[in-house]
């Protein structure tokens, strides 16, 4: 997504959950758990995208910041000129409770979201 943005000449944005553990972003620029971070070439310096997160350097308010988002805590991308983009769901895998206990599994068949289309 990142690449076809910047080669349509758009500004790849991307919306950060910055409640997962990890995060580094400037603290002073959160909202509400999330910040929107501007990954283009031209404001992200030395910007990598990995199958473990995205890290660069960048200035907020002036001031250099080495950026490092673990990529469970990318909520979405999208093109800041057309608020065009892709939204990501939350991991399906939960983490066990602290006390080592298992949530008891439901029993039955479980209903699909999947429907056939002619």
């Amino acid at each position: 997504m990142h690449e076809w943005m910047a080669d349509n000449g758009h500004t790849p944005h991307i919306v950060i959950d910055t409640s997962i553990d990890g995060v580094n972003v400037p603290p002073e620029h959160i909202k509400d758990d999330k910040i929107i971070l501007n990954i283009s070439h031209s404001a992200a310096h030395n910007l990598k995208l990995t199958n473990m997160g995205v890290s660069f350097r960048a200035r907020f308010s002036g001031v250099p910041f080495d950026v490092w988002v673990p990529i469970e805590s990318i909520v979405g991308i999208y093109a800041k000129e057309t608020g065009q983009g892709m939204i990501f769901s939350p991991s399906t895998v939960k983490p066990e409770p602290p006390d080592g206990s298992k949530e008891k599994e439901k029993t039955g068949p479980s209903r699909t979201h999947l429907t056939i289309v002619k």
